[in-house]
């Protein structure tokens, strides 16, 4: 293959996996212009359109979708055979795709950076802080940090930082004009700021466990949101009740600003997990990620 053929097949993948110019050319290294014209030069040369271009959207067509597919598995296997050739001289280099839920990221993933690119500054770390459920894989992710019930069987899983709980919180203020709630179905009379996860219709339900067992309530909303720092914000303001993992209100309930409510209906459960697919051959730059994020947790 010439070395032309080859930058061209690059830029059109990246563009593929995108389905934008912009993000594709910042992840080469190019500008966007460079990138339109590389691929108008592939489909010049192949005598087909590869993508339906509008002033806001890139989507492929049929033809493109077919190169993508058959291309797709060739670049990977050369890019691995590339990693595993610098691995072999000893020197961990490649990039290292890490998605994980907000809250988990900045407890795991953030701290470790510094250490980790001052000890391997050839490994480029690519992370994804989103609490929106997705398949890592699909999305070309080496490292996942999850929740164990949304970890897919067929992936390793890594407990890290022990149990979990959520709890129900409410300002003192709210508690004093309306009243703490006496037991989990109490809330549906009680104003409550629930939380959306990403890519959901629907409010997150609140968990509690009685008599041995886990029950759902989805109480009356009157706040809708899809950021869980807002939520609390919220109900420290005294706008209602929410629904939140302890760890994340620890410093708000010791200084006062919320006070915790139906503890006794609050059970731990199994908490994150750091997650990877299973592979015969790792690149070393994801391992070196990994242990240095399960150091962290041991």
């Amino acid at each position: 293959m010439k070395s032309a053929d080859f930058a061209r097949i690059r830029t059109f993948l990246a563009v593929a996996e995108t389905l934008s110019f912009s993000k594709a050319a910042d992840e080469l290294g190019i500008t966007s212009s460079a990138a339109s014209q590389t691929v108008r030069a592939l489909e010049a040369d192949l005598r087909q359109q590869l993508f339906q271009r509008t002033t806001r959207t890139v989507a492929l067509t049929e033809a493109g979708a077919l190169l993508r597919d058959r291309v797709r598995p060739a670049l990977t296997e050369m890019d691995t055979a590339l990693v595993q050739s610098r691995d072999a001289a000893g020197r961990p280099a490649g990039t290292v795709r890490i998605v994980s839920f907000r809250s988990a990221g900045e407890k795991f993933i953030l701290p470790v950076l510094a250490d980790l690119r001052h000890n391997y500054p050839e490994v480029r770390l690519d992370i994804t802080l989103d609490d929106e459920v997705t398949d890592p894989v699909a999305g070309g992710f080496d490292i996942a940090v999850r929740i164990g019930e949304v970890i897919s069987q067929d992936m390793i899983a890594v407990p890290l930082g022990g149990e979990l709980r959520q709890i129900a919180v409410a300002s003192p203020d709210y508690i004093a004009r309306y009243g703490a709630p006496g037991k989990p179905r109490d809330l549906l009379s009680h104003d409550c700021i629930c939380w959306r996860w990403p890519g959901q219709q629907h409010p997150f339900p609140w968990e509690f466990y009685e008599d041995g067992r886990w029950f759902s309530l989805s109480p009356p909303a009157g706040i809708v949101v899809n950021d869980r720092r807002a939520a609390l914000q919220l109900a420290t303001d005294g706008l209602g009740i929410a629904f939140c993992i302890e760890d994340t209100v620890t410093d708000l309930i010791d200084a006062g600003n919320l006070v915790p409510l139906l503890m006794e209906w609050s059970k731990p459960f199994p908490g994150f997990f750091l997650s990877y697919s299973r592979q015969r051959h790792m690149p070393a730059a994801t391992r070196v990620a990994i242990d240095a994020i399960r150091a962290r947790c041991p």
